[in-house]
């Protein structure tokens, strides 16, 4: 099952004395996580609706004032604290995923159908996402690239045409 809400960022510093914050966006980059008009706090397991007032982006980081954080006070107890939208909050390109939903898919290899392990984790180095992929032999790394990635199936799998060696 998908996870209605996402991670989208997380607040790493207070910003001035009127309550904004800086967030570390998670999104595909910092002016997709600053046009956000709304985010979301986790309470337990309860998602709290919070406006975004405002937000710009500064260098790789977003600033923001969020609805219900009024002073410097206030900020500085949500430092840490990750941020959450909705699935509808964000426009998909065909072809795009959410890392969320790659999660957990098997890894096989497109020609013979060989389950070759599990996404684990994707991580992002710069030019590309990388996957993490457990594999009956340890963990393995593959750049998610369309030299490997041959195609993504949200119900079976991603199928992959990986190098000699690589698996």
């Amino acid at each position: 099952m998908r996870a209605a809400y996402l991670e989208c960022g997380k607040i790493i510093n207070t910003h001035g004395i009127d309550g904004a914050v800086k967030l570390e966006s998670w999104c595909d980059s910092p002016e997709v996580l600053a046009s956000l008009e709304r985010v979301y706090f986790k309470n337990g397991g309860d998602y709290e609706e919070r406006e975004v007032l405002r937000a710009s982006v500064f260098k790789q980081f977003v600033i923001a004032k969020i609805q219900g954080i009024g002073d410097i006070d206030a900020a500085q107890s949500q430092v840490g604290r990750v941020i959450y939208a909705t699935r509808e909050d964000f426009e998909l390109e065909e072809g795009d995923y959410f890392i969320a939903d790659l999660v957990g898919l098997d890894i096989i290899d497109a020609d013979s159908g060989k389950v070759l392990g599990k996404l684990r984790e994707v991580i992002n180095r710069g030019a590309s996402d990388i996957y993490i992929i457990d594999t009956p032999d340890g963990e393995r790394m593959m750049p998610a690239v369309g030299e490997f990635v041959d195609r993504v199936d949200l119900e079976h799998g991603i199928y992959v045409r990986p190098i000699e060696g690589m698996f």
